[in-house]
Order: structure tokens, then C-alpha cells, then sequence
């Protein structure tokens, strides 16, 4: 081993919360860096004045640009644009996820459930750098959301790092993904798996339609770049920005799956039912949106993505913890449904906006709308295939190709060369993989030794009635005290009569009573209970 490894090694760990704010504060050094380089790049292709006029705005647009990709929206004196990028948010969840790594390296984290405790100690100084710049970057023409400078900043950062350092754990204690999911509880493993699967399997089906789009408008995306004529770095600064914006495009197809489809402006919609845009801003990713009236034939097939993407989802909920009572598996199924509704609906929130224009206030879907919509047709989707694949698993076992009867199940003994015993059971017990264990047991009289028992075997008896003879004693001993302290009770109750004259009100005295001076209880068995009333 190297000298820099062995000091490595043998170094104290940092703590945790001041190595959180290194690690915050150079993510977003790094961020804002890499942000000024492109708007350096872009300076330099477009006219401009001379370099010393122009820095302070140079400056204040690329830290504008750092919160944009954060979805910090911004207001203008036009109105507010929060139609933002979502692919821009990647930039500083890689560099989050990477220092979350690195603080897991350098400081000592116990235990896997103490995560948060790291991503907290990142995403509170990343937040306080967020609304920092969005204060700095504050003109009479630019406002960013100081507020949602906080919020944004904050989750991006706990979610980011906080997989960085849950990622280097998992690492470092030779833990899988498979063996971190096994420690969920069985019913919340599969709702997420299910409701995992179900929205990758929306999100493909949106990839899917808008790449066949683009593709089937690509000669109008082919002229429209054109004539913008953006020259060499303009054409990839172009690129780049469409890029950013993909992940809106596809969430946008999504929504056009599910049926509610989105708008581009005031009284506007693209849906299944039509298509009524007017006129568009010159950007080739916008080629993609079909052309006034009825919407094309060919994409009518992507309506059938959500309940594709609900059988898949209701089928996985119930593989891993099927249902006992069959009445359950179709509401796990539609809890599966509305887990991602509301996942979906979030999604279209962020996905769309307001480009501040007048025309141009509403882009995008409508979140209610596409969360109920999801939430529906993903959820009875998904309660049928669950019904369905939970009798599949719960169904009769079957041996040799014969159904075996539902109240015989094999069980082993614990000798495994041994041949398997036949257990009656109930005619109303379910019986199916993962849902019962049958272990028989001795009947109460084998506990006696008997004639021709063997000598250990009798031993063992014998010590066992031995125990049960003393229980009893114990008892008949404690029932005997509790009959004792009852009768020292009635006692002194007659003696307190007497002394009030015959004349008795509870709570009189200022003696503690017998029940406030002690506060033990005592178990007896049925037949030790005292059978005569209390006075």
C-alpha cells in the first residue's frame, strides 16, 4: 500500500456538517464556472461591445443561467417565465452527487438509515448559495424567485447528494441494491416497484412517441434550423438548448398519452381529440407538434401506453407480496394507480410554464388534470392485472401435474431425508407460495412419558411437569397474598367507618389509600380467582 493510501486510511474522519458545506460550496463553485464558460462562448459568437462594458451583465446572465437550471423561475416586466428546462437540472445533480460521494469518503457515517444527516448537511448551505445568487442576480429588467431559489435549491441538493453518499455507503459495506430493498417491508417494496415500472413504462411510451414525431417532421426541423442560420457555435449552443428542453418534450407526449395532452399557448391544446396552436416561436424541437385538426391516426396508438404501463405495474405489486384475502390485491393495485397520478402530476407541474408573453402564459399540461386522468386509467388498469395475478399466485399447488386438494399440504420434518407428513388443514385456510407454513405439533398428552418411552424422552417430561408443578405453586402462593392484602382492605375500611361515625365519602381522607400506596398487580390463573364480591 502506497504512503497517500496508508494516510488516508489512518486520517481522522471530518465532521460532518462543516465538510457538508465545503462539499455544497464547491459544487456550486463548479456549476457557476462551467455556466460562465458556455456564456463566454456565446459572448464571443454573438456582437457585442467591449469586453469591459459588458462583464458585469456577463457575470449576472450566467448566474441567472446557474438558477435557471435549478428551475428557479424569474420574473420580467412582460410578466414571468417559468417554462424552464428540466435537462439543465442534471448539470448540478452529477456535481451534487458526485461531492455527496466524497463526503462519505471523509467523514464517518455509522449506519445506512443516518444518510439524511449528510444530504441535510449539504442541502442547507447549497440552499443558503442559491438564494444568495438569486439576491445577486436581481435587476430592474431580472427577478428571480428568491423563495423558490431556497426550495429548489434545497431539494435539489438532498436528493442529489444524499444519493451520492447512500451510493458510497452501499459501496464501501459491500451492501446491493437487491439486499437494500429486501429491508422494506414487503407491501412497500412492491407499491414502489410497481409504481416504478408503471411510470418508467409512461415515460418509455412518451419517449417513444415524440422521437417518431420528430422523426416524421424532420424535414420541417431541417428548414427551420435553416433559417435561423446560428453558424457553427450558435448551432451547437442551439443543440444544447434543445437538449435541455427534451425532457419537457417528452413529459409533454406523456400527457398526450394519457388523453388530457398540454397547450402552447392561450387557447390552445394538442390532444388526441385535435390539435389548435397558433403561431409558434422558431425552434426545431417545436417541428414535432402535429399540424392544426384532427389529430394523426398513427399516434391514437399511444392511448394505449397507460394501461399497458397499469397491467405491468399491478402485475409487479402482487409478485412480491401476494394477498391472503383475494378482496385486497385489486386495492394494492389502484394504490399502485394513484402513486403515479400524483407522480405524474408533479411532473407536469414542473414541465410546464409561462413564457411571459401574453399569448404565451400557459405551455404546457394541466396538473390536476393529468394526475386524475393518470390515476384513473393507470389505477383500474392496474387493480384488474393485480386481481388476476394474485389468484395466479395463490392458485392451488400442483405435483406431477395434478392439483394437490387445498387442505393436504406437504410438510418436511426436520430430518431432510425424511418423507413429508400430511397436514389436515381447514377447508378455509388459503394455501400458495409465500402464504402459509404448516409445522405440526406434538398433541399435549405426548409431553407425559409413556411406557415404552425412551429414557432421555423421559427426562425431559419429567423436568417439564416439574416446571408446571412449580407455576402452580407460584400461583396458589400469589393468590393467597391477594386474598391477604383484600382482607387487610376490608379491615381497615371498617376501621376508617368507625371512625367517621359510621359516615364514609370517599376521598375524604387524606390517608393514601391502600391503591395509591402500592402498585403491584399480580396474575392468577381462572380457577385461583376469588369468587366473592367486593364490598
Amino acid at each position: 500500500m502506497s504512503k497517500t493510501g496508508t494516510a488516508a486510511d489512518t486520517a481522522e474522519p471530518r465532521p460532518i456538517y462543516s465538510t457538508g458545506g465545503i462539499a455544497a460550496a464547491s459544487a456550486a463553485g463548479i456549476g457557476v464556472a462551467v455556466i460562465v464558460t458556455f456564456t463566454m462562448v456565446g459572448w464571443v459568437a454573438a456582437p457585442h461591445d467591449t469586453f469591459g462594458e459588458d462583464i458585469a451583465d456577463l457575470l449576472r446572465g450566467a448566474v441567472l443561467a446557474w438558477l435557471v437550471g435549478h428551475h428557479v423561475s424569474f420574473a420580467i416586466p412582460e410578466g414571468q417565465i417559468s417554462l424552464l428546462p428540466m435537462g439543465l437540472v442534471l448539470l448540478p445533480g452529477l456535481l451534487l452527487y458526485r461531492f455527496g460521494r466524497w463526503l462519505a469518503r471523509n467523514c464517518e457515517i455509522g449506519r445506512l438509515r443516518h444518510v439524511y444527516r449528510a444530504a441535510l448537511a449539504i442541502a442547507g448551505p447549497y440552499a443558503a448559495i442559491a438564494g444568495t445568487l438569486a439576491l445577486l442576480a436581481r435587476t430592474d429588467v431580472v427577478e428571480p424567485s428568491m423563495p423558490r431559489a431556497l426550495l429548489m435549491g434545497f431539494v435539489i441538493a438532498f436528493i442529489s447528494g444524499g444519493a451520492g453518499v447512500l451510493r458510497q455507503l452501499m459501496r464501501d459495506k459491500g451492501v446491493a441494491a437487491g439486499d437494500l430493498l429486501a429491508l422494506m417491508p414487503d407491501r412497500t417494496r412492491s407499491l414502489m416497484v410497481g409504481m416504478l415500472v408503471s411510470a418508467g413504462t409512461l415515460l418509455a411510451g412518451g419517449v417513444v412517441l415524440f422521437l417518431a414525431a420528430l422523426a416524421f417532421s424532420l424535414p420541417d426541423a431541417i428548414a427551420i434550423t435553416r433559417s435561423l442560420a446560428p453558424g457553427v457555435v450558435g448551432g451547437a449552443l442551439l443543440l444544447i438548448v434543445q437538449l435541455a428542453y427534451l425532457p419537457n418534450a417528452v413529459i409533454f407526449a406523456v400527457c398526450y398519452s394519457l388523453g388530457p395532452g398540454f397547450a402552447l399557448g392561450a387557447e390552445t391544446v394538442v390532444a388526441p381529440t385535435g390539435v389548435s396552436v397558433g403561431a409558434l416561436p422558431a425552434l426545431p424541437l417545436l417541428a414535432a407538434v402535429p399540424a392544426n385538426g384532427a389529430a394523426p391516426v398513427l399516434s391514437l396508438a399511444a392511448l394505449a401506453v397507460p394501461f399497458l404501463a397499469g397491467t405491468i405495474g399491478g402485475v409487479l405489486t402482487q409478485r412480491s407480496a401476494p394477498d391472503v384475502v383475494s378482496e385486497a390485491a385489486p386495492l394494492w393495485g389502484f394504490v399502485c394507480g394513484v402513486t403515479t397520478g400524483i407522480l405524474y402530476a408533479a411532473l407536469a407541474g414542473v414541465a410546464g410554464g409561462s413564457l411571459g408573453a401574453q399569448r404565451m402564459t400557459e405551455v404546457g399540461p394541466s396538473a390536476w388534470q393529468v394526475g386524475l386522468v393518470a390515476a384513473l386509467e393507470v389505477g383500474v388498469a392496474a387493480a384488474v392485472a393485480a386481481w388476476v395475478a394474485n389468484w395466479w399466485y395463490t392458485r392451488e399447488p400442483r405435483r406431477g401435474g395434478e392439483a394437490v386438494p387445498r387442505n393436504e399440504v406437504s410438510v418436511p420434518e426436520k430430518a431432510s431425508d425424511r418423507a413429508p407428513v400430511a397436514v389436515e388443514l381447514p377447508p378455509d385456510v388459503p394455501v400458495g407460495k409465500g402464504l402459509a407454513t404448516v409445522t405440526p405439533l406434538r398433541a399435549r398428552e405426548d409431553d407425559e412419558p409413556g411406557e415404552g418411552a425412551e429414557p432421555e424422552e423421559a427426562g425431559i417430561a419429567e423436568r417439564r411437569a416439574e416446571l408446571r408443578r412449580r407455576r402452580k405453586a407460584r400461583r396458589h402462593d400469589r393468590s393467597l397474598e391477594r386474598r391477604a392484602r383484600k382482607e387487610a382492605r376490608r379491615e381497615l375500611r371498617s376501621r376508617r367507618r368507625e371512625d367517621k361515625g359510621g359516615r364514609w365519602r370517599r376521598g375524604a381522607s387524606d390517608e393514601p389509600s391502600e391503591e395509591e400506596m402500592y402498585g403491584i398487580t399480580y396474575e392468577a390463573a381462572p380457577e385461583d380467582v376469588d369468587p366473592a364480591p367486593r364490598s
